[in-house]
């Protein structure tokens, strides 16, 4: 079965690019967009994924401005086997040109959530090391992942108003990966599996000249799953940045954290970042949570829209809800990015702070599945 990236040198296998070399049925390729403001006045987060598998291709976009509701879109179609075709119902991803610019559109629908956004990249394109986790003898992920740095501009929609976004104001973060983790419907039969514990942060962050980034799984008695730190260059526009096989950034040799919580919840309201380099130069990295945004608006965890789901030939659909009225213990709600304020005692920035813990953790003192922090 051929599409048209066929036409391209870019085969790995002797198979059409349609026909990808693992049968996992949790496959996946993935993308995904933050945008926010320094002030913390509002995010946006966008995703759409493929699941060649599964036949699904899925998308969401959501948006909350501080003190106000969450109000999200959700698509979901059959996976067309033409993967340029990045459209589900009023949603489309339009890649204008690789790893330097992408729109994203929503046309107006029943949701009133829409919008007209262009991604413009900053930095190269930085690659993340491969992430494989195990349970048991069996791989539950395997996936590699790029990330870049840069600005929008456009406009939103919402119940609430409109939104000017300003790429003198806004910043972003693109986040690109494939492979294999675990989405839809869980798999049935056989023996039930044993859970366990995970923890995952991840850190990117614009200072004045460059950005920094971390990524952590931890096991749930806290050992190094993953865990990487990167700074790269922050380029003034994306005429100046260079291609990835150009790319400057700098490898860490581990890094570190250190998260104080929200009493009664898995919540950050403090975080400490070590950045630790190759000659042993510790890099000591603070950040203040100052917006709320939940990941379920994007599918993460959604008992209904969830990723990778099957909803029939071509479903869509919309909610909107407080986030600070939400169970912050329930499963679905576990899983946020917040807006930070960052120093390094030196210097300022703005950021995001992703993070999910489930299970028991015990460097939080988590000690059941669905506790807080005491």
């Amino acid at each position: 079965m051929l599409n048209r990236l066929d036409d391209y040198p870019i085969h790995q296998t002797p198979e059409p690019i349609a026909h990808a070399a693992t049968t996992d049925r949790n496959l996946y390729d993935r993308t995904w967009f933050n945008g926010y403001v320094a002030d913390g006045s509002y995010y946006f987060g966008i995703g759409m994924a493929i699941y060649p598998h599964r036949g699904i291709l899925d998308c969401a976009f959501s948006v909350v401005q501080k003190d106000m509701r969450q109000h999200c879109f959700y698509g979901s179609r059959r996976a067309p086997l033409e993967r340029t075709d990045m459209q589900v119902g009023p949603f489309r991803l339009e890649v204008i040109e690789p790893l330097r610019r992408t729109r994203v559109i929503l046309d107006d629908n029943a949701t009133g959530v829409a919008c007209d956004l262009t991604f413009s990249t900053r930095t190269a394109a930085i690659q993340e090391a491969r992430q494989t986790l195990w349970s048991g003898t069996r791989r539950v992920m395997d996936a590699t992942r790029f990330d870049q740095f840069g600005r929008w501009s456009g406009v939103i929609r919402s119940p609430d108003g409109e939104i000017r976004v300003d790429a003198n104001t806004c910043f972003g973060t693109k986040d690109r990966s494939w492979g294999v983790r675990q989405v839809g419907e869980p798999e049935s039969g056989g023996a039930p599996n044993v859970p366990n514990g995970i923890a995952f942060m991840w850190a990117p962050l614009f200072w004045d000249d460059h950005v920094s980034h971390a990524i952590f799984f931890d096991g749930q008695r806290g050992e190094a799953l993953v865990r990487e730190g990167i700074v790269a260059p922050l380029y003034a526009s994306e005429a100046e940045v260079p291609e990835a096989t150009e790319a400057r950034d700098e490898r860490m040799a581990t890094a570190r954290h250190r998260i104080s919580y929200h009493r009664g919840t898995r919540l950050a309201s403090a975080v400490e970042l070590d950045l630790v380099d190759l000659n042993e130069n510790t890099r000591t990295i603070t950040m203040e949570p100052i917006l709320k945004f939940q990941m379920k608006g994007l599918g993460y965890g959604h008992p209904e829209w969830g990723q990778g789901m099957w909803k029939g030939e071509l479903a869509v659909g919309g909610e909107s809800f407080d986030p600070r009225q939400l169970d912050p213990l329930a499963r679905e709600n576990l899983h946020t990015q917040q807006v930070v304020r960052t120093s390094d005692g030196s210097r300022e920035g703005i950021g995001v702070f992703e993070q999910i813990v489930v299970g028991p953790y015990e460097p939080a003192g988590f000690t059941q599945f669905f506790d807080g922090a005491r």
